[in-house]
């Protein structure tokens, strides 16, 4: 399919085939498993995702891409082209109740609402995203690491995420200005934190590392507006030191804080923002 790159949605197209099979190794589809793809953009994935799934739905954006798409692969039975954006889906429905992975190449600037809309309960049996390669550091960082923050704890709540290598600009065309990584999120099957807690949860960790170079007490008083002597009992519950950063607490530490806020009736302050991006981008995830 040709189709010219629209600079004004940031389309980048993926044509490299060691790059491909790595993506399609990553994903690993399984037999009568559904493979939701996102932005196939020139379907150079696609073709070697519908060779391997018993089933693949592509959600692409970019109207003049759907339209090829449907046109390139119209004698694939196992291969149907949904048109719309993938943050108005519910990727779940589109399994017809079969087990089902979700994959693509994520545009840069609305990777983590797509990450967490994937994540969201139900969860597939597996995630497998080409990022940034810094969104990749932060989403596979270790607790007390420079990259380990929100993101991080959120994503390793619920997934094991793995890295699978990294993708030079070189791979794409035109070439972005910065390198990629694949990464793969397998949905733990007991997360530490459930699904009735996540929103709290989330709202705990983000507001917690809007606040990273603060001490602990001074976050947790912050957060449930609370005395330092009720911040410090909190904290000691939680076996948190009152003087460590949050950038040092493992994603456990974090759910158990949430837990013991809970049971002291302490409640968070009000979100100050939570606006879902503006959307004048492509589907197109072969770098977009």
């Amino acid at each position: 399919m040709h189709h010219k790159a629209r600079k004004r949605l940031g389309q980048h197209f993926l044509n490299d085939r060691r790059i491909l099979a790595r993506i399609v190794a990553a994903v690993a589809p399984r037999p009568n498993e559904t493979i939701i793809e996102i932005g196939p953009g020139q379907g150079s994935l696609t073709e070697r995702l519908a060779q391997r799934a018993a089933r693949l739905v592509a959600i692409e954006l970019d109207r003049d891409l759907a339209a090829g798409l449907r046109q390139q692969f119209a004698d694939r039975p196992n291969v149907q082209i949904v048109e719309g954006d993938v943050l108005d889906i519910r990727l779940a429905e589109l399994s017809d109740g079969a087990q089902w992975s979700v994959t693509g190449n994520v545009p840069y600037y609305i990777t983590t609402p797509i990450l967490f809309h994937a994540l969201s309960s139900p969860r597939p049996r597996r995630i497998v995203l080409l990022v940034q390669r810094e969104v990749g550091d932060r989403l596979a960082a270790a607790a007390g690491s420079e990259a380990y923050g929100a993101l991080s704890v959120t994503a390793q709540a619920v997934a094991r995420v793995e890295r699978h290598g990294r993708v030079p600009a070189g791979s794409f065309h035109p070439k972005p200005a910065v390198d990629s990584v694949i990464v793969s999120l397998t949905p733990l099957d007991e997360p530490i934190v459930t699904t009735h807690e996540e929103p709290a949860f989330k709202r705990l960790v983000q507001g917690a590392f809007s606040q990273r170079r603060k001490q602990m007490l001074r976050v947790v008083r912050s957060l449930f507006d609370i005395a330092a002597e009720q911040a410090t009992a909190l904290l000691d519950a939680c076996a948190i030191d009152v003087s460590v950063r949050p950038e040092v607490l493992a994603p456990q530490t974090f759910v158990d804080l949430l837990r013991a806020a809970k049971r002291a009736g302490f409640e968070q302050l009000p979100e100050t923002s939570g606006r879902r991006p503006s959307r004048s981008r492509s589907g197109s995830t072969e770098r977009s």
